[in-house]
């Protein structure tokens, strides 16, 4: 997408401060990412979204984007929020939700992953795209969290991290929870939304060996800690076993 089109699509946020948006590096949205992109923008003028943390952002290069996750909105509201393209990781029974969302979800370059088994399948779909130097969306706690709190994260992200050598920058989602809390037809109540970025966190080089489960339990435990502090709540206590999160 051109700059101008980026501008104008995050031009309906509130920013949290004064501060001026980061460049908008020269990555192409796929068009029907664009156009939903465009839609849900106006419409989440509605709620007020309100966005912290942009600035702290890669603006070019690879990056893991770990958020909590309630609801379907969480990818909606990250969607607009972000100024570069994201391959969300999702569940296939939200992949093949309706006949019609697998051709979405392949439009805008979703990669559907399994949580009850191992899938080497997918994880070599999110090695390629960070390879690609692009932006991967993983929500940690894999399902919606159906308490509205944060849960324990698996370890698939940690694992993803190691293994790229790319950054996780963690992000808190406020608000999609109430939203649709009790609603039929999945149509969100009208209440304020907000998402904060925190800054990137670098594991170092890519990985090729083996990874014991205590450093990847220990990185998982620090990428929540950091999704914890941005939302301003105590942090999970434990660690979930399984794979990398998805919607």
């Amino acid at each position: 997408m051109a700059s101008g089109e980026d501008s104008s699509t995050l031009s309906v946020l509130r920013p949290a401060t004064p501060t001026a948006p980061p460049r908008v590096p020269a990555e192409a949205f796929p068009p029907v990412y664009r156009a939903f992109r465009g839609v849900a923008g106006l419409l989440l003028r509605l709620f007020d979204l309100r966005v912290e943390g942009v600035e702290r952002l890669p603006v070019a290069g690879p990056f893991i984007l770990a958020a909590n996750h309630h609801n379907y909105l969480d990818g909606v509201v990250l969607g607009v929020a972000v100024p570069r393209p994201i391959a969300f990781l999702v569940m296939p029974r939200v992949f093949r939700a309706t006949p019609l969302h697998p051709l979405f979800h392949r439009r805008i370059g979703s990669i559907p992953v399994a949580l009850e088994r191992p899938d080497p399948g997918a994880i070599k779909r999110v090695l390629q795209v960070l390879h690609d130097g692009r932006v991967v969306g993983i929500f940690p706690e894999g399902p919606f969290s159906q308490e509205g709190r944060l849960v324990r994260g698996r370890s698939g992200a940690a694992m993803v991290a190691l293994r790229a050598g790319v950054p996780v920058v963690p992000a808190a989602i406020e608000g999609t929870y109430e939203a649709l809390r009790g609603r039929r037809f999945y149509l969100p109540r009208r209440r304020p939304l907000a998402v904060r970025f925190g800054e990137p966190i670098h594991f170092g080089r890519a990985r090729r060996g083996p990874i014991a489960r205590t450093e990847r339990e220990e990185i998982t435990r620090r990428i929540m800690s950091e999704i914890a502090a941005l939302l301003r709540v105590p942090p999970a206590p434990a660690v979930a076993a399984g794979r990398a999160g998805a919607s």
